[in-house]
């Protein structure tokens, strides 16, 4: 196998060239940890401390990407070992920085792809999974035609008003007032301004900061939050009206409302016919009985990037013990989050044979 390192700072790329023609496909591994401090009472829990954004923290696979890195790496030496019978060409990529590159750098599918991770050769399609609680049990797998995981926007909107004694608002423009209008405002454009009957969103304000002492009103506040959408219409829809409502608020209390919206991540869209075509692969993997469509998912993925550049399946795998309830079990970034490692064989099974049927079809 052809292996570069280096790519995207610690990225993996290897290409497995078959003995016989045929297309390219790529395989998709992410494997970064998380800033969390591991509660599990586990033999190999991690007892890792570091520091991130200034804080010390813990540091957990709280996603589960240690395990898509074990699956890959099975599917490799399985592949690696029919090489002769291969029809075609497959592309192994473990990809750094999925849950974001640090502040301030490039980082993730994005860069790896800036970095030539899709070319020479350039995949006809790319296959990725993910280990979820939410998919159910191991043994489960579930997988969605169409838009599958939402994209990611950050918000940032700064209000500026008119400082004043807190016990004389008349005598200013009270911002923080109209931060709270405003984030009461942006809730009714998901359930009373867009159609929810084509597809589901989400905005949600995770922080606001204004103000230093209790009887001044500020000149400023400032707010980030989070925009969630399964399809690019409805996502440039609520952008326009994110604008609208936080000006349209802010000038009728006398401030002003300057609203930055940045992409940060596209839409997972699994490509309809590829996950068609596919389908029995998936059945046949896991049982007809085992495999299920998921509802949306409004957690975001930067797989959705490698997706944009070849037509794009990605699946899920239900990770959680047999006999655990998934509407209860922890999820993945808490810091009890916990894979059953009876997914693993799934997983290499299920890539494995995306990768022998997509390449052996004519």
């Amino acid at each position: 196998m052809e292996v570069k390192s280096g790519v995207a700072y610690t990225g993996v790329v290897g290409v497995l060239r078959g003995g016989r023609p045929g297309k390219v496909i790529a395989l998709r591994a992410d494997m970064d940890a998380l800033p969390v401090t591991e509660q599990l009472n586990l033999p190999f829990a991690s007892k890792v401390r570091t520091s991130y954004n200034g804080q010390e923290v813990g540091v957990m696979h709280a996603c589960g990407h240690d395990n898509h890195v074990a699956i890959l790496m099975g599917v490799a030496e399985i592949l690696a070992g029919m090489k002769e019978q291969l029809p075609g060409t497959v592309k192994f990529i473990f990809q750094p920085a999925e849950e974001g590159p640090p502040s301030g750098e490039e980082g993730g599918a994005e860069l790896m792809i800036k970095q030539g991770a899709f070319e020479n050769p350039k995949p006809d399609a790319v296959f990725g999974l993910h280990v979820m609680g939410i998919a159910g049990n191991v043994g489960q797998l579930t997988y969605r035609s169409g838009g599958t995981m939402a994209s990611a926007d950050l918000l940032r909107i700064t209000i500026k008003g008119k400082q004043t004694h807190g016990a004389i608002p008349w005598g200013g423009v009270d911002p923080i007032v109209v931060a709270s209008q405003i984030v009461l405002g942006l809730q009714t454009i998901a359930s009373r301004q867009l159609d929810i009957t084509r597809a589901p969103s989400v905005i949600t304000i995770g922080s606001i900061h204004g103000g230093v002492r209790n009887n001044i009103i500020p000149d400023e506040v400032q707010m980030e939050g989070t925009v969630r959408t399964f399809s690019p219409e409805v996502q440039d829809e609520m952008h326009r009206r994110i604008r609208l409502t936080a000006e349209s608020i802010a000038q009728s209390a006398g401030a002003t409302a300057t609203v930055q919206i940045t992409r940060q991540l596209p839409i997972t869209f699994n490509n309809p016919t590829l996950t068609e075509q596919m389908l029995p692969t998936l059945q046949r993997v896991a049982g007809a009985a085992n495999v299920s469509v998921q509802p949306p998912v409004t957690g975001a993925e930067d797989f959705s990037f490698f997706a944009q550049k070849a037509p794009g399946l990605f699946i899920f795998l239900g990770s959680n013990k047999t006999g655990v309830d998934a509407t209860t079990a922890p999820v993945n970034h808490s810091p009890l989050y916990e894979v059953d490692e009876g997914v693993l064989p799934l997983g290499v099974r299920a890539l494995a044979n995306l990768a022998l049927d997509y390449l052996s079809q004519k």
